[in-house]
């Protein structure tokens, strides 16, 4: 397998050793991914099992042949997940880091531009009312 799928292969595997279905009820790990146990993994492991076969997919995918696949490493994954950061689990950045500021509720109301204008133009009334005197 070309080393695109790699790190996100052993984080599949990782995590399915780790979970309930391989460790407590004793299913291998090729049963746990099909349809019935596959809902009962834990959402990480369904994310890495679709990443996984988005990358698998991307390597046939002929839209990709020059750059080539690209997705994510599994180090970043897990730093995202850890800050809190938005993250996408398969090639690229984020669609929506950055986009949501934390808040505490007193922040002040955006000033309107229409306000602003006015504002600019009663100090150009004020200026020349002055330049008259």
């Amino acid at each position: 397998m070309p080393s695109s799928c790699k790190e996100i292969r052993a984080a599949l595997a990782q995590c399915l050793q780790e979970s309930e279905c391989v460790m407590v009820q004793r299913h291998t790990a090729a049963d746990c991914l099909r349809s019935p146990l596959a809902e009962t993994l834990p959402t990480k492991c369904q994310q890495l099992k679709r990443g996984f076969g988005e990358c698998r997919r991307g390597m046939i995918d002929m839209r990709k042949r020059f750059r080539g696949n690209q997705p994510i490493t599994f180090k970043s994954f897990e730093d995202t997940e850890k800050s809190g950061e938005g993250y996408q689990l398969y090639a690229g950045r984020s669609a929506f880091a950055g986009a949501v500021r934390k808040t505490d509720g007193n922040e002040p109301d955006p000033v309107d531009w229409r306000e602003l204008e006015n504002e600019k133009y009663r100090k150009q009334q004020q200026e020349e009312e002055q330049k008259k005197r």
